[in-house]
């Protein structure tokens, strides 16, 4: 029987369907998805907005590409886009997906998903360079699930985008995923099938790429690491799949790399009482960072901040707050945990952070420019009605195909116009910001893969297209991918032969 809420909700929206039909102020649209593919999405103008040397023209254009691209001998599927099939891997690992309960140490168990019998997964480590080959099986997870690699840019077919990049893989089922560990930083993987839904309910991990080289510390002083994956399962917030603080014993003077992973559905928040500073986002290191004192930083959903913080002298310990409900403890074992400090009331602005260094390209006249506007309005997507998300003026599945060809430089200027933050994250690629309202960066260079965009703002990013494929552009708070507020990237030629909604039962949100 529907909920109080929900049939609350029902009749506010039935309201508002009947009053805008009356009144004829709202232009409503209506859709029936049945099985689709992502390679006739948008309408005439969805991509509307681009410009440059060779800027798209919306998908009627992307379409006749694609079919002119499909008899072409040059055009290729998502699925021949791997990584070198006869290297042999470097790092082997075997994820086993079960639907059942996930305990949670300091809390209560909840009914959700689990990886290797855990959630979070097992972390997996490899050192930059390496081919990691991960086997993933699925034993028990009803919906089927696939593995999506958040913040690698891994070739396409390893992307794990049920009904782009493969099927999900359904009960008794496997598939393996191979990527060159390119960039050294956090990461986490998580599944994108039905993923409002597994995400949240844990089928999620960390993976942890090394440098190649190991980078010395400040004044040759040890350093340590800890990961602390964020997750709220069932209301209850953990650190590392507990519902407890987590303590990291650390000699007097050493620094301890904390590699903070939000894997919620909102912003979390980091600080401290103790100096500390952001050495890496979202996997890319920051250039000369300097000392944070009496600032939180704030990490989008999906988002990873690596913070180094000093321990104290014997005796003594430091309280880092992750997530806003968390803590770890760095120091002297034996020392009293310090008191709860008080959250800053100023945010660190990354975006002044840092030293300036020149980029590896030039964004200043890029190949392509679009722009990627973020709006309500009702509507009807498979028979639901709702106040929907608009990209471009437009409502899912009309709603832009960005085109591109390899190695263009591609500009993107993102505004929300929504009444919600929204942390948009590009998948295969990392983004530089140049510019938020109109204010250029001054910092080291902010890299990111995921971006919280709030209400009223805008931001102007650039990347270079030197991953082909066809690539999810979504805001990661996963309820609103689900509204459609999803979109992708498209490179010229490239085809996929997988299909949403169809018999496969692929259901990438």
């Amino acid at each position: 029987m529907p909920s109080r809420r929900e049939l609350l909700r029902c009749a506010v929206v039935g309201v508002a369907v009947t009053a805008a039909l009356g009144a004829g102020a709202l232009a409503w649209s209506s859709t029936l998805l049945g099985e689709y593919s992502v390679m006739t999405m948008g309408g005439a103008g969805g991509g509307e907005g681009g410009h440059g040397a060779h800027a798209g023209t919306g998908s009627g254009a992307a379409e006749a590409s694609v079919a002119a691209g499909a008899d072409a001998a040059g055009a290729v599927s998502v699925t021949s886009l791997t990584a070198d099939p006869d290297r042999t891997a470097d790092v082997h690992v075997e994820l086993v997906a079960r639907a059942g309960t996930v305990e949670v140490p300091g809390g209560r168990p909840v009914e959700g998903y689990t990886v290797n019998g855990t959630s979070p997964g097992p972390e997996i480590r490899a050192r930059q360079g390496d081919l990691v080959e991960v086997e993933f099986v699925n034993e028990s997870v009803p919906d089927g699930a696939t593995l999506h690699w958040h913040g690698i840019d891994v070739p396409n077919a390893a992307d794990g985008v049920a009904g782009i990049t493969q099927d999900a893989v359904p009960v008794g089922g496997r598939q393996v995923y191979r990527f060159e560990a390119t960039d050294a930083g956090t990461y986490w993987y998580h599944s994108h099938q039905v993923s409002h839904v597994q995400v949240e309910r844990g089928l999620l991990g960390a993976i942890v790429i090394e440098p190649a080289a190991a980078s010395e510390s400040p004044g040759d002083v040890e350093t340590t690491e800890f990961t602390a994956l964020l997750h709220v399962y069932g209301g209850q917030h953990t650190l590392n799949g507990r519902a407890d603080d987590a303590r990291v014993a650390a000699d007097p003077g050493s620094i301890v790399r904390v590699r903070v992973i939000n894997t919620d559905q909102g912003t979390a928040a980091l600080w401290s009482a103790s100096p500390f500073r952001v050495v890496a986002i979202d996997g890319h290191e920051v250039n000369e960072p300097g000392v944070v004192e009496d600032r939180r930083v704030l990490i989008p959903a999906g988002g990873r901040a690596d913070v180094a913080v000093r321990a104290p002298a014997a005796g003594d310990a430091v309280r880092l707050r992750v997530g806003g409900a968390r803590s770890v403890v760095i120091g002297d074992p034996a020392a009293s945990v310090p008191p709860d400090p008080r959250q800053p009331s100023t945010t660190l602005d990354l975006l002044a952070y840092g030293t300036p260094m020149p980029l590896a390209f030039d964004a200043s006249a890029p190949d392509r420019s679009y722009d990627y506007v973020i709006a309500r309005r009702f509507g009807i997507i498979d028979g639901r009605p709702g106040n929907f998300w608009t990209i471009n003026g437009r409502m899912f599945p009309d709603v832009p195909m960005f085109e591109v060809t390899e190695g263009d430089v591609v500009v993107m200027h993102l505004r929300n116009d929504s009444g919600d933050v929204h942390p948009m994250h590009l998948h295969g690629h990392h983004v530089v910001v140049l510019s938020r309202d109109g204010v250029e960066a001054t910092g080291s260079p902010w890299v990111v893969d995921s971006l919280d965009l709030h209400p009223g703002e805008s931001y102007d990013v650039a990347f270079v297209a030197d991953n082909p494929g066809i690539w999810s552009d979504h805001c990661h708070t996963l309820p609103h991918a689900v509204d459609g507020l999803v979109a992708h990237v498209m490179y010229d030629g490239v085809t996929t032969p997988f299909t949403i909604n169809g018999e496969a039962g692929n259901r990438p949100e």
